[in-house]
Parts: structure tokens; sequence; C-alpha cells
């Protein structure tokens, strides 16, 4: 019995494409992270006020965080959490790359979402793209979680 859980956990969300989503959103966590944190600490430090596109970098790397740990873990529940991170990361790249776009002077400094995610190659514009294709086509059963078959 555990040993077919065992292989139906490595034919879940977390195979084949499915790594690489998850290793591509732990780099942009990572990227992200480490990006928001030299951005707003350098601020700071220096005593100016942090803008918004630093915030956003920030939100970003939270936002891909959490995808990553919900991509990685199995049920519904982590399920559900991925859908609305990547529905929110999605909906956060077409907001401020059009914002960046139509009122830059918002973002004089760019965030990982300006310009649809150009800094990083327009991944964040395809990443959640991907991840919802992804995700459609790995549903958890509908079994409820814990129920032995």
């Amino acid at each position: 019995m555990a040993q077919d859980k065992t292989i139906a956990q490595r034919t879940g969300r977390s195979s084949g494409v499915g790594r690489v989503l998850i290793v591509v959103y732990g780099i942009l966590a990572l990227g992200a992270t480490g990006r928001s944190f030299v951005q707003i600490a350098g601020l700071v430090r220096d005593s100016e006020p942090v803008s918004l596109a630093y915030w956003l970098s920030a939100l970003a790397s939270v936002v891909y965080i959490v995808a990553t740990v919900a991509l990685i873990a199995p049920g519904r529940a982590w399920y559900r959490v991925a859908w609305t991170t990547i529905t929110f990361e999605l909906v956060g790249v077409l907001v401020v790359g059009t914002l960046s776009l139509t009122h830059p002077e918002y973002f004089a400094r760019p965030s990982v979402w300006s310009w649809f995610g150009n800094g990083y190659l327009f991944i964040p514009l395809l990443l959640p793209v991907l991840g919802m294709l992804w995700l459609r086509a790995h549903r958890p059963s509908r079994e409820p979680e814990g129920t032995a078959s």
C-alpha cells in the first residue's frame, strides 16, 4: 500500500515537466527575494523612501515562494493554493506590466513584473500560463484526502 502511494506521488504534479516548473519557480523565488532584499535594504540604509517597484518585487518573491511550495506539496488544498498564487501572479504581471508601459513614472526603478517581466526574459509572463496548463492537466483525484484505496 505504501508503495502504491509512492508511485502515485511520483506521477503527480512534481514529476516530469512539473519538476521543471518547480525548479523555475524556485529560481524566480530566489532571484526576486534577493533582488527585493538588496533594493529595499539599500534604500533603508540610505534613508530613502522605498519605491513601489521594490515593494512589488518583494510581493512577487512571496508569490513565487508560495507557488513553489504549493506545486511541490501533494493534496487538493495545496492544489488550490497553487491555482490561487499562480492566478495572482498572472494578474500581477499583466497589471504591473501594463501600468509600467502606460504610467512609467511609477516604475522609475523596475520590478520583477515591470514591462511584463522583460528583465527576467519574460519568464514571469510565460510561467503562470504554463503553470495553469500543468495544473489543469494534473488535477488531484476527487477521493477525500486520507482515504486508502
